[in-house]
């Protein structure tokens, strides 16, 4: 069997498939949305920090899943991108969280490190141990 070689993703493919995906991000937000304003009657407040929370992790179960489940979000797909692990296989939960938390955290920092590295590896994924190549 013969190994591949991989093919870092570069920035401007992150971007797109992030683009995307905040597309698709944005319509489940409003279902999410339209899911409480169906429980509460309306009576909720969207600034309040439960509902703040709940669509926090509204979002990060959208990238969480497709990351765990094939390594690409509809958007990665597109720009034919997927994240792995450093080895190769598919990532866990626990680096999910971990990318999606540190790149929420660091806002576009996160990303723009990968134009400082050979390997195009973003900072998130140096820390969680994961990758993202071209398919």
């Amino acid at each position: 069997m013969t190994e591949t070689t991989p093919h870092p993703a570069g920035l401007l493919r992150r971007l797109g498939a992030l683009t995307y995906d905040s597309l698709l991000l944005v319509a489940i937000w409003f279902l999410a949305t339209a899911l409480v304003m169906l429980v509460t009657r309306g009576h909720f407040n969207p600034a309040s920090l439960p509902f703040q929370l709940y669509i926090l992790l509204v979002s990060f179960w959208f990238f969480g899943w497709f990351w765990t489940h094939g390594g690409q979000t509809l958007g990665m797909r597109a720009w034919k991108i997927k994240v792995l692990q450093s080895s190769g296989a598919a990532i866990s939960w626990n680096q999910a969280a971990q990318r999606f938390f540190v790149a929420l955290i660091l806002g576009g920092l996160g990303m723009i490190w990968c134009l400082f590295r050979k390997d195009k590896q973003a900072l998130y994924d140096k820390l969680a141990k994961t990758r993202v190549e071209r398919v």
